[in-house]
């Protein structure tokens, strides 16, 4: 009898939303439907399209299919244990999967986001049971002159009231990303959590600003890193805000260690140009600076870093520079390595299978956060 007084509800409610005539929605699309094999279907409804195609992160575009009921589908082959990015491309215009809630964050290029399961072992799946915490901050930025936000990883065991001082790792994102990035997408947190659960890295803080310090540059896109004098700004500010902001801000909340032995500053792409131009340009301030795939950086090597040469470098404990062998930017790297070298600067090359992609930067992550500190 509760069923059925249930069920009329329903469909009382059902005939109040929709008009007399009209059509009940599609049912829901299973989009993306990882198999068990690996192997991922992604769908999209969209019945008068004439073209879509699926654009994944890592991989060339591939066409989907139309069936009778106006539906593109693509499977595609197994793949790698991992977190991928994808849009449909549907008539040149690229566009989120309605049928997914998992999204990869971004200022200029929003993506759908689909996680392909694999074993523990791998540092971005969850498998300790000791998790740290995320907090999310927010203030106004003097030198900048907007509001702006950043995050705090503090790791599992962690006391705001212990006399014990953490070190603290400095953690920067990518052009067109925002503060999010690291833990939305790069899944920073979950990364250290397993490395300190297995004894492979030390309790750390994990600081992730905004990296904007001329916030103008994301309407240019990525040619306004052709304008000297936007890039130079951007990176000025950000590292001033960063001095007098941020690092003042989780210094007088937190439980870090003041002391140069204890700071280490890394990023990727923007993020990395910005942790070697910060981080080699204060040595009094970072002993430990990581880059990955650096990207938007000056080719004056000399100019950039005028008080860099044998003598400075042994104050740094770690100057670790990683790129994908599939990289657009592999060249630049290797001629700022090659570059180092040259100047005597002590310095650990890194090179992997990989694009420009997240599926880099997470191993990234892991490998350098096992040597810090």
């Amino acid at each position: 009898m509760r069923v059925d007084v249930h069920l009329n509800r329903f469909l009382y409610l059902l005939a109040a939303v929709i008009p007399l005539g009209a059509q009940a929605p599609p049912p829901r699309l299973q989009s993306p439907e990882v198999h068990a094999d690996r192997r991922v279907t992604f769908r999209f409804r969209a019945p008068n399209a004439r073209e879509v195609s699926l654009a994944r992160e890592g991989a060339d575009r591939v066409p989907m299919q139309k069936d009778e009921g106006g539906i593109w589908s693509v499977t595609t082959d197994p793949l790698e244990p991992d977190l991928y990015g994808y849009s449909f491309v549907a008539d040149g215009v690229a566009l989120i999967d309605p049928s997914n809630a998992l999204m990869k964050p971004n200022l200029l290029f929003a993506q759908s986001e689909v996680h392909v399961p694999g074993p523990a072992s791998l540092p971005w799946e969850i498998a300790s049971a000791l998790r740290g915490s995320i907090r999310h901050h927010f203030y106004k930025s003097a030198i900048i002159g907007d509001d702006r936000d950043f995050y705090v990883y503090t790791p599992p065991g962690y006391d705001p009231t212990a006399k014990r001082l953490y070190p603290v790792l400095y953690l920067l994102h990518g052009f067109s990303d925002d503060a999010s990035a690291w833990t939305a997408v790069g899944r920073a947190h979950v990364i250290l959590d397993n490395l300190i659960a297995q004894g492979k890295a030390k309790p750390m803080l994990i600081v992730m600003p905004l990296g904007y310090g001329a916030p103008e540059i994301l309407t240019a896109g990525v040619a306004a890193f052709s304008d000297d004098a936007l890039r130079q700004k951007n990176y000025n500010r950000f590292r001033d805000a960063l001095f007098t902001e941020v690092i003042p801000h989780v210094e007088k909340e937190y439980r870090v260690s003041k002391d140069r032995g204890a700071r280490a500053i890394a990023g990727l792409s923007m993020g990395g140009a910005e942790s070697l131009y910060v981080g080699l340009n204060a040595l009094d301030r970072f002993a430990w600076i990581g880059a990955f795939s650096t990207g938007g950086a000056s080719d004056d090597f000399a100019a950039t870093y005028p008080r860099l040469d044998a003598k400075a470098s042994r104050q740094v404990r770690l100057l670790w520079i990683a790129c994908g062998t599939e990289d657009r930017l592999i060249d630049s790297n290797r001629q700022f390595r090659q570059w180092l070298k040259s100047k005597g600067v002590e310095h650990t090359g890194i090179e992997t299978p990989g694009m420009h992609t997240w599926m880099v930067w997470r191993r990234n992550l892991a490998a350098f956060a096992a040597l810090l500190f």
